[in-house]
């Protein structure tokens, strides 16, 4: 026998190395440690909590009727269930996507591995994700391309679809994608691209954002190459043909269906202009209801607001017609100080529909519509005849206080009954001698109002204002000179106090949100119509007094083709002027304040017009136009009042006829006799000329109506009173307010 052939005992010795049973069994092997590697991988892996992005939100605040105001947050998102969005759209995500996902258990184990293994090899970003891992990518991980993210992904994705339900993932999918246009979500996708919510979308529209998915900024049609939008007309008829493929889509409907161009992009809603001082304002009402900081800031609530928007323009157009189109603002440094704000209540519900806070929240971050630190002036002197009627006050005499009740309207005549000495000075240091309260309200006489005050005393008038609506402060004590309007309040708080005397004494609270909803809770707005907080004769009466003042007046400039009760008002020093109103349907405060780049309380006088700013004059305008535009032109609705005493017209005469024009608001400071209006009384006051009968159950004949003419422009008088609302004690040259 010859030797074994060397080549082939070699070869023998491969095969029975890598035998067939060994390679099979190396493979089983591998297989089983792979499968216990991915089993603890699946053990060790947990489900992480959301990313902070992945649950941000915007807050969105509409306006009454549904439509958007604005926006706050970093990302434009409002989470919607799906239930909210129709079940032809949610089925177009699912046939662009993955049209397994209903049956599948979460993850493609060979479009993954795919997509890793490109990703791994640097042939680029691939897809092979189902729904699932879309999701769990977007919610809970990051959008890193790397091996470990994609391996997480796919176990979490396990794990999650064995947890939730294939429609809480289809809608965490749809709520978390990117659509482009800064839209994240399928509420804010539908808004940006076609302005509709998400419920409303179309079977096309829906399979348009579909499509978006895979190149969103590539895919907007509206800015879209040739190529891109080419690229996204197939990608919307691949999902189209796929839901037919599925039995979701009848094929003669996608026959007749038509590629939905997407509106134009539009810019987010900003802060800018008005929109910031009401969200601001409707921040502070939520939390005032319970709503914390913290879960405003978190953002996802829908808020619905009472601000109309016809209203709230009519409010700006009048605004920027009698003032801002009046003033050079970079030219004028003194007319750069002239502040406006303003508020519109319905009277009937506490709505606020309407609100000014200024230039613009951008360029003026204090709300000029809520701020407190600026006195109401002679605005408050209807308050005081209000708790007068209210409390069945009477004169030092005896008589009963009412709009025909006489009065001494003596320039600096001393108050009587007092223990703190008052002696405020009229207007243009006018007297009027015996006059009427109705007189003395058109014609806002300072020393009638002072005595009134006494007469029903400083604390049962400031019990009446809080109980209207006023707010207590460290600027409200309880002194003759609150008559005067010396205390802080802002448009809205004067706003709420006329709208409780418009609504005939029961309170109203004006309320700036409707709704604020959340995916977790819902919140109602305040109650805004409360109980009788006065007498309807009270309120009445206040009311028919003041529309004497629109009629006859220091604010016949308000006048329109409306009935309207309202007052100016004008502090001291001239640094405020305002004139509060009202008509059976809308009450507006108008306020205009002068405020230095500082931040300090400077004169209005030479700003809007060469002199005096006065509350009858651009207040008065501002108003009337404002009211004329929300009442589309006028209004014939008219007061239904139940008065007390005197002529039940508003024109209530005096005890001597006369004809004379109504006057104009004076601007400044209220005079007292003393420069401490808290020391003891120095002089001994006179009683004023008392009449034989009773002006409230025989009111004398009506007079001559007075005839509007132009303010008075008599020099100012100097005088040395209290500054109330800035330092004690400054020497000025002054008017005393009305």
């Amino acid at each position: 026998m010859g030797r074994p052939d060397k080549g082939k005992a070699k070869k023998g010795g491969i095969r029975r190395l890598f035998t067939w049973k060994k390679l099979l069994g190396t493979f089983i092997v591998f297989c089983l440690l792979g499968m216990g590697a991915l089993y603890v991988v699946y053990l060790l892996v947990p489900v992480p909590s959301a990313n902070a992005e992945a649950t941000m939100q915007s807050n969105i605040y509409k306006y009454s009727n549904g439509k958007i105001l604005g926006r706050t947050g970093k990302i434009n998102r409002e989470i919607v269930g799906l239930d909210k969005i129709p079940l032809p759209v949610q089925r177009a995500f699912v046939a662009a996507e993955n049209k397994t996902f209903y049956k599948d258990n979460g993850v493609d184990i060979k479009g993954t591995t795919r997509a890793a293994w490109n990703t791994v090899t640097g042939k680029g970003k691939q897809g092979g994700s189902t729904i699932t891992q879309q999701y769990v990518k977007n919610y809970f991980l990051s959008q890193d391309q790397t091996a470990t993210r994609k391996l997480k992904e796919m176990v979490i994705a396990i794990k999650v679809d064995r947890k939730m339900s294939k429609s809480d993932i289809l809608a965490g999918y749809m709520n978390t994608s990117y659509y482009g246009r800064s839209a994240y979500g399928i509420q804010a996708a539908a808004r940006s691209y076609y302005g509709v919510d998400a419920t409303k979308l179309t079977t096309a529209q829906g399979a348009y954002l579909a499509s978006l998915l895979q190149a969103p900024n590539q895919y907007d049609w509206t800015s879209a190459s040739t190529t891109g939008r080419k690229l996204v007309e197939e990608r919307w008829n691949y999902v189209l043909d796929n839901m037919v493929g599925e039995g979701w889509l009848n094929a003669s409907e996608r026959a007749g269906m038509k590629f939905p161009v997407p509106q134009k992009p539009k810019p987010s809603p900003g802060m800018e202009g008005q929109t910031g001082y009401i969200i601001e304002a409707a921040n502070q009402e939520l939390m005032r209801q319970g709503v914390s900081e913290e879960d405003i800031k978190a953002g996802g609530w829908t808020i619905t607001l009472n601000i109309d928007e016809k209203k709230q323009k009519d409010l700006v157009k009048a605004v920027d017609k009698q003032l801002e189109d009046k003033l050079d603002r970079k030219g004028d440094a003194k007319q750069a100080t002239v502040q406006a704000g303003a508020t519109s209540v319905d009277p009937k519900t506490g709505a606020v529909v309407a609100m000014y806070g200024g230039i613009g929240a951008t360029e003026h971050w204090m709300s000029n519509a809520t701020r407190r630190d600026y006195q109401p002036a002679s605005t408050f002197k209807p308050i005081v005849l209000a708790s007068a009627v209210d409390n069945h006050a009477v004169t030092q005499d005896g008589r009963e206080i009412g709009l025909g009740t006489i009065y001494d309207g003596t320039s600096k005549r001393p108050v009587v009954g007092s223990p703190i000495d008052f002696a405020p000075e009229n207007e243009d240091d006018e007297s009027y001698g015996p006059v009427t309260v109705q007189k003395a309200t058109n014609s806002s006489i300072n020393s009638v109002y002072a005595q009134m005050i006494v007469d029903v005393t400083p604390a049962k008038a400031k019990k009446t204002a809080l109980a209207l609506g006023m707010k207590d402060g460290a600027g409200f004590p309880e002194t003759p000179a609150i008559s005067l309007g010396t205390m802080g309040a802002s448009t809205m708080d004067m706003a709420g106090a006329y709208a409780t005397l418009d609504n005939h004494g029961k309170k109203v609270t004006p309320t700036l949100v409707k709704t604020a909803e959340h995916k977790d809770r819902t919140v109602t707005g305040a109650q805004a119509i409360g109980e009788q907080v006065i007498s309807r004769e009270a309120a009445d009466t206040a009311t028919q007094a003041m529309t004497g003042v629109v009629q006859s007046g220091s604010g016949f400039r308000a006048a329109g083709d409306y009935e309207a009760a309202g007052k100016t008002g004008t502090s001291e020093n001239n640094r405020s002027a305002w004139f509060v109103g009202y008509t059976p349907e809308l009450v507006t405060a108008v306020g205009l304040f002068g405020e230095d780049a500082k931040g300090n309380q400077v004169t209005l006088t030479d700003t809007i017009n060469p002199g005096r700013a006065n509350g009858g004059r651009t207040p008065a305008q501002i108003w009337g136009d404002y009211t004329e535009r929300a009442l589309n032109g006028g209004s014939d609705a008219t007061f239904d009042l139940e008065t007390n005493g005197g002529a039940q017209d508003g024109t209530a005469p005096d005890p001597t006829p006369t004809t004379e024009a109504p006057t104009e608001e004076p601007t400044e400071e209220p005079t007292t006799a003393s420069p401490d209006p808290t020391a003891p009384p120095t002089s001994t006051a006179t009683t004023p000329p008392q009449p034989t009968r009773d002006p409230v159950t025989t009111p004398p004949q009506p007079t001559q109506e007075p005839t509007a003419t132009e303010e008075p422009t008599a020099p100012p008088t100097s005088i040395q009173p209290p500054d109330a609302g800035g330092d004690p004690g400054v020497n000025s040259t002054v008017r005393p307010p009305r």
